[in-house]
């Protein structure tokens, strides 16, 4: 039995969703979110209680998938998703050309320039080694904040690099320590 299927999912004031053949589409104050639907599952709404539904144990699998999509889609139109990452190392900075890119300077030979995706956006802190990525779509927000920390991942000895805010890095010993 899926717990997580199980659960409902409140609807907040202003939320509304539609089913159209396999997919839901959730609208809220904050914008509109597609999410994908596989067949089996359905949704029923009771006093702006939101369940998930299946037609037979065959797709148990699916159920609690479906309802974490769904609730990802409801909280995201209402609250939106939010990810933060911390750059480290001398010289190593981002900053914003326009609205649609982040330009990184890593320690590499040259500047790095990430288009960000439409619906996302990004907000650097004057200190430039502060970024908070944020959006409606929390797989949208979750694959462009790993994006950007792939560009530098930390390096294990001196642990510099770009990293999630909430990271922890387990720092390697150098040569001298490998006695």
């Amino acid at each position: 039995m899926s717990r997580i299927g199980r659960k409902p999912i409140p609807m907040p004031k202003g939320v509304s969703y539609v089913v159209e053949g396999n997919t839901v589409r959730v609208k809220g104050p904050k914008g509109e979110v597609t999410t994908h639907m596989p067949a089996g599952v359905k949704l029923e709404q009771n006093d702006g209680i939101l369940t998930v539904v299946r037609e037979d144990d065959s797709k148990a699998a699916i159920h609690g998938l479906v309802r974490a999509l769904v609730n990802n889609s409801v909280e995201g139109v209402t609250r939106g998703w939010t990810k933060e990452l911390d750059i480290v190392g001398i010289g190593y900075r981002a900053e914003m050309k326009g609205k649609t890119t982040v330009v990184f300077t890593l320690g590499y030979s040259h500047l790095i320039e990430y288009p960000l995706p439409a619906g996302i956006e990004v907000a650097v802190d004057p200190k430039q080694t502060h970024l908070t990525v944020s959006g409606i779509d929390r797989q949208k927000v979750g694959f462009v904040a790993a994006e950007m920390r792939s560009l530098r991942p930390p390096d294990p000895y001196k642990n510099k690099g770009v990293r999630y805010s909430n990271e922890r890095l387990k720092k390697k010993v150098g040569k001298t320590g490998a006695k």
